[in-house]
């Protein structure tokens, strides 16, 4: 049965989209939750309007100093769940790249969630037991034109979750990720006009959008109780997209 009641989880970037979606199946499922953003009114208004259960922390990844400060208050949570979800991207073919946002782009997506994970799982070790789950993409398993920063990043955390299920599966620190296809979020409509929506989904064998409930659905599982002997894999939830 489904009961998170005790569990401690934070899901990193869960103030809209899917990780919005990811910390209310968390809430619902029992857990205390933590998350964060970088807008500090936009996170003061959300803790505010916030259950007993749901926290919302204010930390810029790209902010070294910031970054590091919050790492001491992570350490302090007892965090059982880690979701590492946000992530960030920018488009241009590799001569076009600027160095400056190779590396961002490898920060928040790859360094962040070693840094975070290295974090928790002292805590995890101590509890004998613990889930990890990192939000890759579905280029991390195939790429496209102009996301040489992206699909890079993304292949790297698919394998840094292979590696951290290696090392801790004995631990009952189970380590998963999630790769999302193309999914109906506020972000995705702003970007795309819906005739470019309705052109892309010719190309997914669902012909139709992904719906952000339904990853968090995947993640929660995966997270959870429910789960206990998958560790290791990088779980696709693209409607067919990658198949064909």
């Amino acid at each position: 049965m489904m009961d998170l009641s005790g569990k401690n989880v934070f899901v990193t970037g869960g103030t809209r989209g899917i990780g919005a979606e990811v910390v209310k199946s968390f809430l619902n499922a029992g857990a205390t939750v933590h998350t964060n953003g970088r807008n500090q009114v936009e996170i003061s208004e959300l803790n505010e309007k916030a259950t007993e259960k749901l926290f919302y922390h204010c930390v810029d990844f790209l902010n070294n100093e910031q970054f590091i400060k919050f790492l001491e208050t992570i350490k302090n949570l007892n965090v059982d769940i880690l979701i590492n979800n946000a992530g960030i991207n920018k488009v241009a073919v590799a001569h076009e790249i600027a160095t400056e946002d190779f590396d961002n782009i490898q920060l928040i997506n790859v360094k962040r969630p070693f840094e975070l994970a290295k974090a928790v799982i002292p805590h995890m070790l101590e509890s004998n037991w613990g889930r990890i789950v990192n939000i890759t993409s579905i280029f991390g398993q195939v790429t496209k034109s102009k996301r040489l920063s992206y699909t890079t990043s993304k292949f790297a955390i698919k394998g840094m979750t292979k590696t951290l299920a290696v090392d801790y599966a004995a631990d009952n620190i189970l380590a998963n990720s999630v790769a999302p296809g193309f999914i109906d979020t506020d972000l995705t409509r702003t970007i795309l006009t819906q005739s470019e929506i309705d052109e892309l989904v010719l190309s997914v064998p669902a012909k139709r959008l992904g719906k952000p409930e339904e990853v968090a659905d995947l993640v929660l599982f995966l997270g959870s109780n429910m789960n206990t002997f998958i560790t290791g894999q990088n779980i696709l939830i693209d409607g067919g997209f990658t198949c064909v």
